[in-house]
């Protein structure tokens, strides 16, 4: 990666830097010329893609020194970005430049055969699990069948039902130490035997139930059964389940908010790196944060929301930190008071869930799925043992009448409970009180939080006027809010909705979170959090209690939204910690007519005309996803009355196939088989209402297939252009048909590509190309029309704006992201040969003992001179006495003696021959000086224009029967083929 200091540019005049810089950037914004001292956002127009291009096209320039798009907008002109960039050179390091990988980068590339080795390991591991689990299912269903009475049954399902739960909680965690033991420090390779013992435990870990119970303490327990140091007191809301869970410590008394990742470990250059993750005592760590591998947190610290600690950081004692990577601040995160929470409260809190478990929820599934099969007396002739309907119609309708029931009735069931129930729950709730945890309070927070949280739902109604209707129905306050069409995504949550207020005009995109609850250890507290009129927030964002934010703001994807200073009115938030851009730019206000009058009143007629139909397709492909399940439900009915467990694992298997099957099916038939291309309008368009409609495919059984080679073929299989065995561990990708992946590239969990923004009602969309063996950090974001180099790595957490290019084996990090100047990577040793133009690995040399040792002695002997027959040893040592120089003259002499014979050709041969040359050897010295390749000149050769211009001059005219070479065919494309090759 090329990294040039400003300090080599002091000693000369800054005349030169700002006129290089004024010619970039007339050529990004397409304007003549540029003064220095002309604002880029007010007095060019340009926006943050068109600064991207231009940060890009200035480090490729060897004679202008970097910049960053931080640098851009913190220095809005050029006269004072240079002088910016002068100043740091006595200004303390960044926090980007704190964080510093020392060690040199090896990227590992796994070969085709331990690539399917793999995944065919990974298919049998998980057919052997669904085995295993129909063989329970089928026991245990007919053991309750053969109870007397609902009594009796009742009581063999509380038996049955506990027995499940805690078998599989108790399998995961014999797993885990069967397999695995304890987890320590180190790395292996992706796609080896190594990783699949490592995705079978992070596999089993992740579909435990235990999830359920995340913020409450049966959840700390399960994290110290499976290896964990967690103090006393701890509290953690982050659903986001630790794997390797040895190299994890957390002090007592320590809160963990949602959203958090603390994975003790990542994939990294096509290696599973693992690294203890420290927390210690009385430590606060925000919503929306990500705490990399070998990384610290003192006792009495704080990291703020919205913020990440990178690969080595540690923040010492009783400090505060925030930001991406984070650093030192003032702010006080925690601001709810402690309660007293005693022992016995925290012991009833977890006795209470465990009783609710076992006897109300797990007795309350099995008798109803029994219940719904001995009841109907079209169901109960499946459990008949050896009666198969597949080809019969019956079996088909009554598939067809108990989806309808199921889906439409219990959908309408659900949303009039969602807007009835949490509002009862809420009248004990009082806002700004304080509440200690694992108590009435709680409990009752955390049902109405889950009930109000309905993804369907935000699915359904998000990205439409009716979304607003919906969030009022749930209580959000939105009495004077303005109707846009758009006013909110398909991803939204909240703690309660009842202390939620949006002003009038503002649209939010994907990945809000609405922070209305603080909390500590011991304590809660909800609040509410309100959100000023004509904002725009981005994607990814977490909005607390207290905001600095006002009216007519714009708030960037993934920033931090501020808690100290004066209230932000006007103006855009860009970073974590966030800093000021501008709020518009005029390049941006293309399509500001059509949000004015009748026009705007007529398109957002049209459009919610559309999104009705759009919500008819979404219940019309749902409702046909849950007639395919019930169908596969009662085939394994049949199977299991013919087959058993084996036949319950087969259709399992097959259900899976079929579903991801059709919902791949779905998506292409909505985009006709066809390519996305990139698209400039207004949310007033025809095509953005038909690209809304590809947002809300499901896509949640993507997650199935993570750190699996299947993952690859479902993303063909949905047009994404993707290489050979690249690692996705959970990355999102928002337009598949937009997205370039390269070979062996690493995706890391949490990771998102959105190859789209949404900006004040203008929708743009772009490629985004990863190249070869590009890495994507836990939790990073990448926007559109980006660029990353080979073997290129973005870090944990961090914000890869629109436009930006990042050459080929760079290291950027940050929010915005930025290079990280101390990386270097050095190319791995390759780990296979060309046989016979087959790829084969290479081995090592296998010695046997037997040779070993005969190698040994025979090293151990003195070796003796070689013995030549006395003819030839007179005749080396003649030899020997000759210089050599006179030998050469001698050959040279003898040679020049004898006669040459002259070259014969055929009579057209000799036409063709230039009779201004006497001799063949004329031509070659001209032509070995004209086209000197680049690779020569560039060694540092001597130059030869002199010579070549005398001998070009001594050369007459060509005849017209001579072909013309030419000395600037070189140049035209220099070592490179139409392979992409070298020459020779």
């Amino acid at each position: 990666m090329r990294e040039i200091s400003i300090e080599r540019f002091i000693p000369d005049t800054t005349s030169d830097i700002e006129r290089g810089f004024a010619e970039v950037l007339a050529s990004v914004a397409h304007v003549e010329q540029v003064s220095i001292d002309s604002n880029f956002f007010n007095d060019l127009g340009a926006n943050s893609l068109v600064m991207a291009q231009f940060c890009a096209r200035v480090r490729k320039r060897e004679d202008l020194p970097s910049v960053s798009i931080k640098d851009v907008y913190q220095h809005p002109t050029i006269r004072s970005l240079v002088e910016a960039l002068i100043d740091t050179t006595s200004t303390p390091a960044s926090a980007e430049q704190s964080v510093s990988v020392e060690r040199t980068e090896v990227v590992t590339r796994a070969s085709t055969l331990s690539y399917v080795r793999t995944g065919v390991l990974q298919f049998l591991i998980y057919f052997t699990y669904a085995c295993l689990v129909g063989f329970v299912l089928d026991w245990g269903y007919g053991w309750i069948a053969e109870g007397s009475g609902w009594g009796d049954i009742y009581l063999r399902s509380v038996f049955f039902g506990s027995a499940l739960f805690v078998g599989i909680c108790g399998f995961s965690i014999a797993a885990k130490w069967l397999l695995i033991g304890r987890w320590k420090s180190g790395e292996f390779p992706v796609w080896g035997l190594a990783y699949v013992r490592f995705w079978t435990v992070k596999v089993l870990i992740h579909a435990n139930p235990m999830v359920f119970f995340v913020g409450t303490p049966l959840y700390v327990l399960y994290l110290r059964a499976l290896g964990a140091h967690i103090g006393k007191g701890v509290t953690i809301l982050s659903r986001t389940i630790p794997v390797c869970t040895d190299l994890l410590t957390i002090g007592a008394n320590t809160i963990i908010c949602k959203e958090s990742s603390f994975l003790c470990y990542r994939a990294h250059a096509g290696r599973i790196q693992l690294g203890p993750v420290t927390v210690g005592r009385d430590v606060y760590v925000g919503e929306k944060t990500v705490l990399d591998i070998n990384t610290s947190m003192g006792n009495g610290t704080q990291l703020g929301h919205a913020s990440s600690l990178q690969s080595g950081q540690v923040v010492p004692d009783k400090q505060h930190w925030h930001g991406s990577p984070a650093q030192p601040t003032h702010l006080n995160y925690l601001r709810v008071a402690p309660a007293n929470l005693s022992t016995l409260r925290c012991f009833t809190e977890g006795l209470v869930t465990l009783l609710m478990v076992c006897l109300v929820f797990m007795p309350l599934v099995i008798i109803g799925s029994y219940a719904l099969f001995t009841l109907g007396p079209v169901l109960s002739r499946l459990l008949i043992p050896g009666v198969i309907r597949i080809t019969g119609p019956m079996f088909y309708i009554d598939a067809l009448i108990l989806s309808l029931v199921v889906f439409f009735g219990i959908g309408i069931l659900r949303l009039v409970f969602v807007f009835t129930v949490p509002r009862l729950l809420n009248r004990f709730i009082e806002p700004d009180k304080v509440y200690p945890l694992y108590g009435f309070h709680y409990a009752l927070h955390r049902t109405i939080t889950v009930m109000t949280n309905v993804k369907f739902f935000n699915r359904l109604f998000g990205d439409s006027s009716y979304i607003l209707n919906y969030l009022r129905g749930l209580g959000y306050t939105l009495s004077d809010a303005e109707q846009t069409g758009a006013n909110f995504g398909s991803e939204l949550q909240h703690e309660t909705p009842f202390l939620s207020s949006v002003g009038q005009g503002t649209m939010v995109c994907d990945g809000l979170s609405m922070m209305n609850a603080d909390f500590s250890s011991t304590s809660f507290r909800v609040s509410r959090v309100s959100i000023g009129a004509h904002n725009f927030l981005g994607n990814n964002l977490a909005f607390p209690v207290g905001a600095c934010t006002g009216d007519n703001v714009l708030i960037a994807t993934k920033a931090m939204i501020p808690l100290d200073g004066k209230i932000r009115e006007g103006v855009g938030l860009l970073g974590s910690p966030s800093f000021e851009i501008p709020r518009s730019v005029e390049r941006d206000n293309h399509f500001a007519h059509l949000w004015k009058g009748d026009e705007r009143r007529k398109r957002l007629a049209a459009k919610n005309r559309y999104n009705i139909r759009t919500m008819g397709v979404v219940l019309f492909i749902e409702w046909l996803q849950i007639l395919l399940f019930t169908l596969f439900a009662f085939v394994a009915v049949n199977l299991d009355n013919v087959l058993g467990p084996v036949g319950v694992a087969a259709d399992m298997t097959l259900s899976l196939v079929v579903s991801t099957a059709y919902y791949v099916l779905v998506e292409r038939i909505m985009t006709g088989f066809r390519p996305l291309r990139p698209q400039f309008c207004s949310i007033y368009d025809l095509y953005y209402w038909w690209h809304e409609r590809l947002w809300k495919v499901p896509d949640t059984y993507l997650n199935i297939f993570n750190g699996t080679p299947f993952k690859n073929v479902v993303w063909r299989l949905l047009g994404v252009r993707i290489g050979r065995r690249v690692f996705d561990d959970g990355c999102y990708l928002t337009e598949r048909t937009l997205t370039i992946i390269g070979d062996d590239c690493t995706l890391n969990h949490g990771s998102k590509i959105q190859c789209h923004s949404l900006e004040d009602g203008a929708f743009k969309s772009d490629y985004t190309i990863l190249s070869v063996s590009c890495t994507l950090g836990v939790g990073s974001f990448v926007h559109y029309g980006v660029t990353l180099g080979n073997e290129a790595i973005l870090a944990a957490d961090s914000f890869l704006m629109k436009g930006e290019e990042i050459p080929a084996r760079a290291y950027w990090v940050g929010n915005p992201a930025k290079a990280l100047t101390s990386y270097r990577v050095k190319k791995p040793v390759p780990a296979t040969q060309q046989i016979c133009g087959v790829k084969q690995p290479i081995a090592p040399l296998k010695v046997l003992p037997a040779q070993e040792e005969r190698q040994n002695r025979l090293a151990k002997q003195p070796t003796a001179p070689l013995k030549l027959p006395p003819a030839q040893e007179e005749r080396r040592n003649h030899l020997a006495k000759q210089p050599t120089v006179h030998l050469m003259e001698e050959r040279r002499d003898r040679l020049a003696k004898q006669p040459t014979a002259p070259l014969k050709s055929s009579p057209a041969r000799e036409e063709l021959r230039p009779h201004h040359l006497t001799e063949h050897t004329e031509l070659m010295p001209a032509l070995r000086v004209a086209f000197q390749t680049p690779s020569q000149k560039r060694a540092g050769q001597q130059d030869h224009s002199d010579e070549q211009a005398a001998l070009l001059e001594e050369l007459e005219a060509p005849t017209e029967k001579m072909p013309v070479c030419r000395p600037d065919l070189w140049e035209a494309d220099p070592e490179k083929t139409l392979s992409g090759g070298k020459t020779r």
